[in-house]
């Protein structure tokens, strides 16, 4: 009884900690898009300066930084659903500032019975893993693959990333880990919440790769 008290008061810490995080990556990716507006008079300003002397060499140079700033800042998914949109874009953000290949693609009904506190238990986990692993490639290309749609009446969703070093061996249904302690909480968060909805996960790791596939009956 002791030890499984102490175990739920790790585990909400450690979701306590996992959605301020989240938040938080949410809320600085908004903050860049509104500083990009503010500034957005003064570039047009900068611009127009450049034109009236006629320089079009720092017209095109100020408009191609102008272009990767944006693109850093964008919305990259858009997928129907606000906090879906929210979660995979401020993780997606911070994988491409980590030099990581992200392709995703994403289409949900805009109501989901799946609760944004459990969306983001699951996203968020599932890309915080896979960032990390990515994080562990010292060389070579590194990537995350994600889909998330609609399967019949189910809720699909598949994230792949690279991952360092052989297949995992497998103990049970639980692939063995050298990773710490919080790591063994996001996954036990996650298959909770998939069993909460009666859902149906599976992982599968091969040299160099790591899949998760999930389903939800929405």
């Amino acid at each position: 009884m002791f030890f499984q008290s102490r175990m739920n008061k790790k585990m909400a810490a450690f979701q306590a900690s996992l959605l301020e995080k989240h938040y938080a990556e949410v809320e600085n990716m908004y903050k860049q898009v509104r500083g990009w507006r503010h500034d957005y008079k003064n570039h047009i300003q900068t611009l127009k300066a450049y034109m009236s002397f006629g320089e079009q060499e720092k017209v095109n140079n100020y408009l191609d930084k102008l272009d990767e700033d944006l693109t850093s800042v964008d919305t990259i998914i858009k997928t129907g659903n606000i906090m879906l949109d929210a979660i995979l874009n401020s993780k997606i953000s911070l994988a491409l500032n980590k030099k990581i290949n992200v392709n995703a693609k994403a289409s949900v009904p805009e109501n989901l019975n799946i609760s944004d506190i459990d969306l983001c238990v699951i996203i968020g986990n599932l890309l915080d893993n896979a960032i990390e692993a990515c994080d562990n490639i010292e060389s070579g290309e590194k990537f995350i693959r994600i889909y998330i749609g609609m399967k019949n009446t189910q809720l699909y969703m598949v994230f792949t990333n690279t991952a360092p070093g052989k297949k995992l061996a497998k103990s049970g249904n639980v692939f063995t880990s050298r990773k710490g302690e919080n790591h063994g909480f996001g996954l036990m968060r996650i298959d909770k919440t998939v069993e909460k909805y009666g859902g149906f996960i599976d992982r599968n790791s091969e040299d160099g790769a790591f899949t998760t596939e999930i389903l939800l009956p929405v």
